[in-house]
């Protein structure tokens, strides 16, 4: 029975997100999943995520994302990047996982391990 509380923001199309979902209830972590493309996050939010991840923003951007290109944004700031992120959610990188031993970007998935 799941006993450790977590949260993942996901996407069910992706495959990362989904194996990242199926590592977590492996290790009896039964997470709050939020479709991140359904109930977007602000831009607080997503912040607060990068910043708790401790990676760059840029890291946190789907550079492949055809909107990316079509939006400039390879030489954005920072904070043109968060703004573009909260408009359109897409853009943010996936998945992000967070438990109470921290938060992390699950590219690779293995980083998740280190807040299991």
């Amino acid at each position: 029975m799941a006993s450790v509380e977590g949260v993942i923001y996901h996407n069910p199309k992706c495959s990362t997100s989904r194996k990242t979902l199926e590592l977590l209830r492996d290790n009896g972590i039964e997470p709050t999943v939020i479709q991140y493309l359904k109930t977007p996050p602000a831009r607080a939010e997503v912040a607060k995520l990068i910043a708790d991840a401790g990676i760059p923003v840029r890291a946190a951007v789907r550079k492949r994302e055809a909107l990316y290109a079509e939006l400039g944004l390879a030489e954005a700031s920072d904070d043109e990047l968060l703004d573009a992120i909260a408009q359109h959610p897409v853009l943010l990188e996936r998945p992000f996982v967070v438990t109470a031993k921290g938060t992390r970007l699950a590219r690779p998935i293995d980083d998740v391990r280190e807040i299991l």
